[in-house]
């Protein structure tokens, strides 16, 4: 099982919204139960081409783009398509062309609404619902 995670940079630092995150944390399971651990397999950077338009690095950003913006919609089939080998992405906020692109391709979205900053601690608040 692999985890992606967006993450800021090579700090691993939580980038809560997953569409307009930097980077992603890409992380393979090892084990089953309660021996279960994650490694670090590799940071990727986020494909997208269109990634700071209008609003930078602003991870609380609400992406107003619809269905209809087929250009934009591209752009978030582009960043899945990076994550296509994986089987979780964990978001603190996820538009709805993320989650479609997401669904496209089997991903399924995990939500994380607690304060951990860095990916790992993400991950282990989390590891016990991933199956």
């Amino acid at each position: 099982m692999k985890v992606a995670i967006p993450v800021a940079d090579e700090t691993l630092t939580f980038f809560g919204n997953a569409g307009h995150a930097p980077y992603f944390a890409v992380y393979s399971m090892k084990g089953s139960g309660m021996f279960r651990s994650f490694d670090l397999d590799e940071v990727r950077k986020n494909p997208r081409n269109d990634i700071d338009h209008d609003h930078g690095e602003d991870e609380h950003h609400e992406c107003s783009h619809g269905e209809e913006d087929a250009e934009h919609v591209r752009q978030h089939q582009v960043m899945a398509s990076a994550l296509e080998d994986c089987d979780y992405l964990i978001v603190r906020r996820a538009c709805k062309n993320t989650a479609a692109s997401m669904a496209d391709l089997g991903i399924k979205i995990k939500k994380y609404g607690d304060h951990a900053t860095k990916a790992g601690e993400v991950l282990s608040s989390l590891s016990s619902t991933l199956v």
